[in-house]
């Protein structure tokens, strides 16, 4: 197991209590400590929430009421680091803190280069690697030195742009938190953005304030997760379903649930926040140590720029993957094609969280796809450990493959990609 986070946990918790040998490789919750923000807090709905244990003997449920934690409020970045370590000690006693630094392919399965020279053979590996190196930066962004413009999955502490000007480029959930945040530091922040933000689910943060009949009622009809719209979040609840439509179909219903949004709860909190929606970037250049967009032809300068702009998945960015092993791995847009199981084309290689969105839909962005990831990777090792028919990637391949609106998979080699590390 590659990745300690929700979804590495998760997977290994169902692996270890099925009594599959299990190796986890990572410091435990490294992406949500070192790459969101100081006072951000979790979009997802409590109940969507829970790391994955076989019993649910260690869901958010028991950590909360252990440690005082309110499940009527949102739930702090801090609190929800602090769980999953708390989970891991629990669930994933044995972690291996150390780094994977390449992961190759043998004769007879993997071999893992860990960080300090030390070489470890795996039958099976599970990437939980989450969102780590998959930020997107718009072109025009790419070659810009850090001293004016960073993704927002770069701050942890927003306290250094005090008495600065900061443009945030984006719609969605981190581009709109980033501001707040920002602005709740002293920035004096404008957010650039092409459309309309999209404001989801409840304008209020209190509790009470949400229990109004009409805020009962959607409570009532929403899904769990609340991904996408209802009705569409109740299909996103069964990624196994999803993951049996054709691609073209799959795709666009992963589009429109994942669309650009903001949760409601961050509205109140825009008063210091300038909106400068429906402007499109012309141009980016750099001038007296301040970054300047030409924003539709009229320039506006600043001293930093936050890219608020997502992430988006290519495996081959990773710098994980050898190039031997990537060329193995049938592709489609960066994201790997997975069959039953979450197996990639390579035997006994999966990927679950974000990689597998393409694959198995919108759900897999969420800690809410964990549980399902969980239970369909340990049942496709137990299969295989018993001796027992377990559906091969070639079946779903041949499907995708059929399909009109999908193109032959493609291989990524990371010779292609100037950014891989």
């Amino acid at each position: 197991m590659i990745g300690a986070g929700p979804y590495g946990l998760s997977v290994a918790a169902h692996l270890m209590h099925a009594g599959i040998p299990t190796r986890v490789f990572g410091e435990p919750m490294s992406f949500w400590r070192r790459h969101m923000p100081k006072g951000m807090k979790l979009r997802s709905p409590w109940r969507a929430t829970h790391i994955a244990d076989a019993d649910g003997a260690f869901a958010l449920d028991a950590y909360a009421s252990r440690h005082g934690i309110d499940l009527d409020k949102l739930l702090p970045l801090e609190n929800f680091v602090a769980y999953g370590e708390w989970f891991q000690t629990h669930a994933v006693p044995d972690l291996d803190r150390r780094t994977v630094r390449r992961l190759s392919g043998t004769s007879t399965g993997f071999q893992l280069d860990l960080a300090d020279g030390e070489i470890f053979v795996a039958d099976r590996v599970v990437v939980a690697t989450g969102l780590g190196h998959q930020e997107h930066r718009p072109l025009a962004f790419r070659n810009l030195p850090a001293a004016f413009v960073t993704h927002s999955c770069e701050h942890t502490d927003l306290a250094p742009f005090r008495g600065k000007k900061v443009a945030v480029i984006g719609r969605g959930q981190s581009a709109c938190e980033s501001a707040c945040l920002l602005a709740e530091a002293g920035a004096e922040v404008e957010l650039i953005s092409r459309g309309e933000i999209r404001w989801l689910g409840a304008s209020t943060s209190d509790a009470n304030a949400r229990k109004t009949p009409l805020r009962r009622l959607h409570a009532m009809l929403a899904a769990p997760s609340a991904v996408g719209p209802t009705p569409l979040s109740w299909l996103a609840e069964l990624p196994g379903i999803v993951h049996r439509l054709p691609f073209g179909l799959r795709d666009e219903f992963t589009r429109r649930c994942l669309r650009a949004g903001a949760a409601g709860w961050l509205r109140h909190r825009f008063a210091g926040v300038k909106c400068n929606a429906g402007r499109a970037i012309a141009g980016v250049r750099t001038a007296a140590g301040r970054i300047v967009l030409d924003l539709d032809f009229w320039p506006a300068s600043f001293d930093h720029v936050v890219l608020g702009t997502g992430y988006r998945v290519d495996i081959s960015r990773l710098g994980l993957l050898s190039p031997q092993l990537l060329d193995k791995i049938d592709c489609f847009d960066g994201s790997p094609l997975l069959g039953v199981g979450f197996e990639s084309s390579v035997a006994k290689l999966h990927f679950v969280g974000p990689a597998a969105v393409k694959s198995f839909g919108p759900l897999l962005r969420f800690i809410a796809g964990a549980p399902f990831a969980a239970r369909s990777v340990t049942t496709a090792a137990l299969s295989r450990t018993l001796g027992l028919p377990s559906p091969e990637f070639q079946k779903n391949s041949d499907i995708c493959r059929a399909d009109a609106n999908l193109p032959t998979p493609h291989r990524l080699t990371q010779g292609a990609h100037s950014n891989v590390s």
